[in-house]
């Protein structure tokens, strides 16, 4: 019989049964009724076309058939468990990698992991510069950050309301507009066009000029005084998010980490 043919759930059921030759306590160990397992165990002798059970005045038997195959039956659930086990181990490992653009692990992300990792010392971290979206299974992800107005077909937390502001060095410096891909100058417009809005930040603050930029990236500038804000920040549709497909959002370790930085 093929592997996709295979009635894994009457088979599942059949063990119980045989472990306790009792519908009843079978029932109980799988939270269905009696009769339920009943019909399992006849939808799995029809496709068998064996008989599995017998009633006697002593109560449920073993036939021969079932006999026959019942070792081997829980060798394979064995191994399934084992698989399992096997498959869920990433959830209790020590390693986490987290795809990130890189002005935003270097302005934001760097500090807060490195206080979680003083907090939780077995931790290791692997960090994946990315602007982009990623494949999460062959880039072995984690979890990402992205400037985005929302998490899209994945799981996802927002770290802070979208929100950018207009920053320029504290002793003014150039009117030049800085532009990056994610607040871009007109294309008549003179500009000093950057790769990312943290070299944005980093020009404005050292005189180049002025740059619109995310309000969270541009916060520990603000407050070390590196450079001044315009005007108030707006509101936004992007702001940045962790993101995740459901499997990895699961674990226990992204969970972790996600409470943390969204605190």
């Amino acid at each position: 019989m093929k592997r996709t043919h295979l009635p894994l759930n009457g088979l599942r059921v059949f063990d119980a049964a045989a472990r306790h030759l009792s519908f009843t306590n079978a029932a109980d160990e799988l939270a269905v009724t009696p009769a339920a397992v009943g019909q399992q165990i006849r939808a799995l002798e029809d496709m068998l076309g064996v008989v599995l059970f017998r009633r006697t005045p002593k109560g449920l038997e073993l036939t021969g058939e079932a006999q026959a195959g019942l070792d081997a039956l829980r060798t394979g659930f064995l191994q399934f468990e084992e698989a399992v086990r096997a498959m869920q181990s990433g959830q209790s490992s020590n390693s986490l990698t987290i795809a990130a653009p890189r002005d935003f692990t270097a302005k934001w992300l760097a500090k807060r992991l490195a206080e979680y990792g003083k907090a939780n010392p077995e931790i290791n971290f692997t960090l994946v510069a990315a602007d982009e979206d990623l494949d999460f299974t062959e880039a072995n992800l984690d979890i990402a950050v992205r400037l985005a107005e929302g998490p899209g077909q994945l799981e996802g937390v927002r770290l802070a309301p979208g929100a950018f502001v207009s920053v320029r060095s504290p002793e003014d410096g150039a009117e030049t507009q800085i532009s990056w891909p994610g607040c871009p100058a007109h294309e008549d417009e003179p500009a000093l066009r950057l790769a990312d809005a943290g070299l944005a930040i980093d020009a404005a603050a050292s005189g180049l000029g002025r740059a619109c930029v995310p309000h969270l990236l541009a916060e520990a500038d603000l407050a070390a005084g590196r450079v001044r804000a315009i005007d108030n920040a707006w509101d936004a549709e992007q702001a940045y998010w962790l993101i995740a497909p459901l499997p990895q959002w699961r674990q226990k370790k992204v969970k972790a980490l996600v409470k943390a930085l969204a605190a």
